[in-house]
């Protein structure tokens, strides 16, 4: 705690904004979305990467969550502060955290994955200032901060080589598909199955189980997506800027519409059981990774008809 109650001591009105907007940015929004622009518009197999590391990344998180169960800095020392705008994302148990895991992990890939110092140097800055600004607001111990650091880096650097290696090779890509999902339904077994100590908390375990599921609906409907769009689509992610910007804006916006959308119905299929929010996050997925690629084509001609006016 001393290095929680130093990082306390130099708050200030500025400081508490910049951390704040940092560490947004270890949000599991943010590893979707730039997943998601990486598969549809940059390298696919880097969208896969990415995508990858923040699905295994956020199970193995969950997991140790509700396994050790450790409170929160402000619980464990009462006469704590935090930054006050930090409470309400600051849900769940403390260890590991979640949003240092997610920045490192995603930040971390990309660094990995591409050879450009600056774009490394800038990775990995943002992936630090979030693992900072999880203390600075104090809502994570530096234990927290820590382990998540290593367990992100063991990821990004176990799942590098073997995605490489899985470049054009779709029995490999299979096998890593399998092992994903073998560790998300080792998680789902574990949060319905354990026998949780009584003074569990029963919001975060009610929490643990929810993300269980949808983490196996997302990792399905990613295995989905590379078995029909390596068979059957084969899309091309370069293209022009504006076809870029449509491809993201409205397909975006499609993936949250099948999110919202099939949530109603499916409540009135499973009520409040957890299996319908794991089939509408593999519909989602599936969605983005099968479905909305379809139409690229169709941009592309557009494009090309677009860009042939101008000569006749």
């Amino acid at each position: 705690m001393e290095i929680l109650r130093w990082l306390e001591s130099i708050r200030t009105p500025f400081l508490d904004g910049f951390f704040s907007a940092i560490t947004h940015l270890g949000e599991e929004t943010i590893f979707i979305v730039l997943g998601i622009l990486f598969f549809w518009c940059v390298n696919k197999r880097e969208g896969y990467y990415l995508l990858a590391m923040g699905l295994v990344g956020t199970v193995v998180n969950q997991f140790l969550k509700l396994l050790c169960r450790i409170p929160r800095p402000w619980v464990q020392d009462d006469s704590f502060t935090i930054v006050e705008s930090a409470r309400a994302e600051a849900t769940g148990y403390s260890f590991p955290s979640g949003h240092t895991q997610t920045a490192v992990g995603l930040f971390g890939s990309i660094a990995r994955w591409n050879k450009n110092l600056w774009l490394r140097i800038g990775c990995i800055v943002l992936a630090l200032l979030v693992a900072v600004s999880r203390m600075y607001l104090g809502v994570h111990t530096p234990l927290d901060v820590g382990v998540s650091l290593l367990i992100a880096a063991a990821l990004i650097f176990l799942l590098y080589p073997l995605m490489h290696k899985a470049t054009g090779n779709e029995r490999t890509m299979r096998i890593l598909f399998a092992v994903m999902m073998a560790i998300a339904i080792a998680n789902l077994l574990f949060v319905e199955l354990y026998a949780f100590p009584a003074d569990t908390d029963p919001h975060n375990l009610t929490h643990g189980t929810k993300n269980a599921y949808t983490m196996l609906g997302c990792m399905a409907g990613l295995w989905l997506s590379f078995e029909v769009e390596s068979r059957f689509i084969r899309f091309e992610t370069k293209s022009v800027w504006w076809v870029q910007l449509l491809k993201m804006l409205l397909g975006l916006a499609l993936v949250l519409a099948v999110k919202e959308g099939f949530k109603i119905p499916l409540r009135a299929i499973f009520g409040t059981h957890n299996l319908g929010d794991g089939i509408r996050y593999f519909l989602m997925t599936a969605f983005a990774g099968c479905v909305w690629p379809l139409t690229f084509k169709w941009f592309d001609r557009l494009a090309g008809k677009k860009e042939e006016q101008p000569a006749e």
